[in-house]
């Protein structure tokens, strides 16, 4: 466990080769279900570099009409696919929250595919942490503070590897600067994915708790 920033932990390897072999066949299922789709920007229509689908009770997606989590795929109408199990054990296990995660956000990445810094704050409430796993190859995750002019840093996030953003680090600035290839002396990339994935790519997760957690 590395913490790079309070409430920002770095988990390295903890899902291990066989944990991520699973998982990733959990994923080949799912994307079979709820088909990748590529999400615009709102108003202008630009479309997202990287494409993306969802499980869990609710997916975000984005398009002309904004930002917004839903319970149905944008494109076949159907719900969303339930979690793996592994997803939500690894909630369980890292991010000491009361409440289950709603929505797993499962984003696509190609060699040269990137996400800008951004906030993820269309949520109801941010007690609870978003927590991301990776698989396949190693992205350059760069993180800075709570105004997007804040400084920066970054670190790479291998296959298997854990990000817990929560506590004072919950409303950080963040993004992925680029997907590093083998020539560049990044870690093995990890299992094969499913082939929706463009060769040397990779798939991140990312559990967020949408609605208000309720307390006793």
């Amino acid at each position: 466990m590395i913490e790079l920033a309070p409430g920002l932990i770095h988990h390295p390897g903890y899902l291990d080769a066989a944990a991520q072999a699973a998982l990733v066949a959990d994923l080949a299922a799912i994307l079979r279900e709820a088909p990748p789709f590529t999400p615009t920007m709102p108003r202008t229509g630009k479309p997202f570099s990287v494409r993306m689908s969802n499980c869990g009770p609710l997916g975000w997606v984005s398009d002309r009409a904004g930002y917004r989590y839903q319970v149905a795929h944008p494109e076949t109408g159907r719900p969303w696919p339930a979690m793996p199990a592994a997803v939500m054990r690894a909630w369980h296990d890292l991010a000491a929250c009361p409440a289950e995660p709603e929505a797993c956000l499962v984003n696509l990445y190609g060699p040269g595919t990137r996400m800008g810094l951004h906030q993820d704050r269309d949520e109801v409430e941010f007690d609870a942490p978003v927590l991301s796993l990776s698989l396949g190859a190693t992205a350059l995750f760069r993180y800075g503070g709570l105004e997007r002019n804040a400084p920066t840093r970054s670190v790479r996030l291998a296959s298997g590897d854990a990000l817990v953003i929560g506590g004072p680090s919950r409303l950080i600035f963040h993004g992925v600067d680029r997907i590093l290839s083998p020539d560049l002396l990044a870690p093995a990339a990890g299992p094969a994915l499913p082939a929706a994935v463009p060769a040397g790519g990779r798939l991140n997760l990312t559990l967020r708790r949408v609605s208000a957690i309720r307390r006793a």
